[in-house]
């Protein structure tokens, strides 16, 4: 648009060209109307005018809609920390866009890939959709703004990627590149960036003399340009390079910008993180117990909002600071800093009540933990089946239990035949329907739903749905075993794949029938595996 800064003239147009669009009648441009408000709002109030835009497009085969739509919806999910949703609505952007929209299929997969890397901490898989991007926009016209932007954006976050596995001859491969193809003074930006990631490379190869060289070159500019989140890297780099550098103070100098910047804007990478380690590890070696208490509090904040928005912690977090501990340390600082002060044992007394409760936290997860593993196994040892004991065909009629039969008032032949039916169903596997229901099978058995019900509720001794259900999970433990694609896919996915139409209800029926998650289940399976090869 024309008119960026001026929000309320933006508004009025959309609400222009939707009402114009209304009396019209065009659905595509209804969509198109209800879609630019959508870009004008935020949260749930954009998702649902972004599920209005799906609903009127989605069969017009128009090569923007709905997939631009899913695509905006999956942003303002992960503006909302609800990562697995964006992920969701961008695969289905990426999948519409694949047929009638190839740009627009390449930018789709540049965020999944940003998303997942810098969200989930999924860097090798994010690599594999960065490289995808790369490849595609190098073969373009990159002198043209609409190509060279979404080209540099690929070589940056291939540079960033190898980065963070610390694979420094890849980085600076990557950083040249998009370093030479930077310097126009237009690209000012993109150039600072390159200049400060091979800054913190050269952290990583431990040259820090050439690290701060280019940090600080890097710096003013990003300054000037706005660019807050890196302006924090820049920091927290200066940070580690003076650190390497002997010089603790100036280390700590920086790295208490990161927290400032990030007090301000309330978001940080888990890759910078590491700072609150460092400062509290500075301020605990120097006797100074508030600080320690300060930027251990925040670190703890920091950790709880991730787990919170389903980000995977980081391996130092697990390792160093994991939350048991973290928990016990805060209240030993507590306890201290207030015995010092006021000697009151009242503050003693509470700081121990809270002390056994982080314990007695610690210990029913730990518990909890057990039951789970122990449930994981019986899984994993119980031979894959997907089918319950089903009754004999009709030729064994004789061995149906005729006092079965009598309960419910139905024929013997047909019982025989119905559990025949059912036997065929199971073994075609149409439980993997999602639209299935109690009707819908009575009427492909031609019998009454009432019959299907009563021997499904004798012979299977569960109800109907839970009947439909345990069959679909005993499929999905069967397969997930086996296939390591599928364990990739994400909950959502694997709802529809199973015969079920969200994630909630496969979630809710998976641990119904096995007394754990199935994002536990996979992340079990992929343990034991790494364990088995290591």
């Amino acid at each position: 648009m024309n008119n960026e800064q001026d929000k309320k003239l933006q508004l009025d147009c959309a609400n222009a060209y939707l009402s114009k669009a209304n009396k019209d009648g065009v659905a595509i441009e209804k969509a198109r109307g209800l879609y630019l408000l959508g870009l004008l709002k935020q949260g749930n109030e954009a998702i649902k005018l972004f599920d209005s835009v799906i609903y009127l497009s989605k069969n017009l085969n128009d090569n923007k809609f709905p997939a631009f739509a899913y695509y905006k919806k999956g942003y303002q999910f992960k503006n909302k920390f609800q990562y697995k949703e964006a992920i969701d609505n961008f695969l289905i952007a990426e999948r519409i866009a694949k047929s009638n929209n190839i740009d627009f299929f390449y930018k789709v997969k540049f965020s999944i890939a940003l998303l997942r890397s810098e969200e989930l901490g999924e860097i090798n898989e994010a690599l594999v959709g960065y490289k995808e991007c790369f490849n595609y926009y190098k073969k373009k016209d990159i002198s043209l703004p609409i190509n060279y932007y979404p080209y540099q954006n690929a070589v940056f976050a291939l540079a960033d990627a190898y980065k963070a596995l610390n694979q420094t001859d890849s980085t600076t491969y990557y950083n040249k590149i998009g370093y030479n193809e930077s310097k126009s003074p237009k690209y000012v930006e993109y150039n600072a960036l390159f200049i400060l990631n091979e800054g913190a490379n050269m952290t990583l190869k431990k040259n820090y003399k050439a690290a701060l060289d280019s940090i600080n070159k890097a710096l003013p500019k990003l300054i000037l340009c706005k660019n807050t989140d890196n302006v924090l890297a820049s920091y927290f780099y200066l940070g580690q390079t003076y650190d390497g550098l002997g010089n603790k103070k100036e280390a700590v100098k920086n790295f208490i910008k990161v927290d400032s910047i990030y007090n301000l804007t309330r978001t940080i990478a888990p890759e910078f993180k590491s700072a609150y380690p460092y400062l509290i590890a500075y301020y605990k070696n120097n006797g100074d117990k508030t600080n320690q208490l300060k930027y251990l509090t925040r670190y703890m904040h920091i950790d709880s909002v991730l787990q919170a928005n389903y980000k995977e912690l980081t391996k130092k977090l697990r390792v160093e600071y994991d939350t048991p501990n973290l928990i016990l340390e805060k209240e030993t600082l507590i306890q201290s800093l207030e015995k010092e002060k006021t000697q009151s044992n009242w503050g003693i007394v509470i700081s121990s009540i809270l002390v056994v409760l982080a314990v007695g936290f610690g210990y029913y997860q730990y518990q909890s933990k057990k039951k789970h593993r122990v449930r994981f196994e019986k899984l994993m040892q119980k031979e894959s089946d997907t089918t319950e004991t089903i009754a004999p065909k009709t030729e064994h009629q004789d061995n149906i239990n005729p006092e079965k039969v009598n309960t419910i008032g139905i024929n013997e032949e047909l019982v025989g035949q119905i559990l025949e039916k059912l036997e065929k169903f199971e073994r075609e596997k149409r439980f993997l329907e999602s639209n299935i229901t109690l009707q819908s099978l009575s009427d492909a058995f031609d019998t009454n739903n009432r019959y299907v019900s009563k021997i499904v509720n004798l012979y299977k001794q569960k109800s109907f749905i839970q009947y439909i259900n345990d069959l679909r999970i005993e499929h999905a433990v069967t397969f997930l075993k086996e296939d390591k694609k599928l364990r990739k896919y994400t909950i959502q996915a694997l709802a529809l794949e199973f015969g079920f139409n969200n994630a909630e209800s496969f979630s809710i029926a998976f641990y119904k029938k096995t007394g754990i998650k199935p994002t536990y289940f996979m992340k079990q399976i992929e343990e034991t595996l790494k364990n088995k090869t290591a």
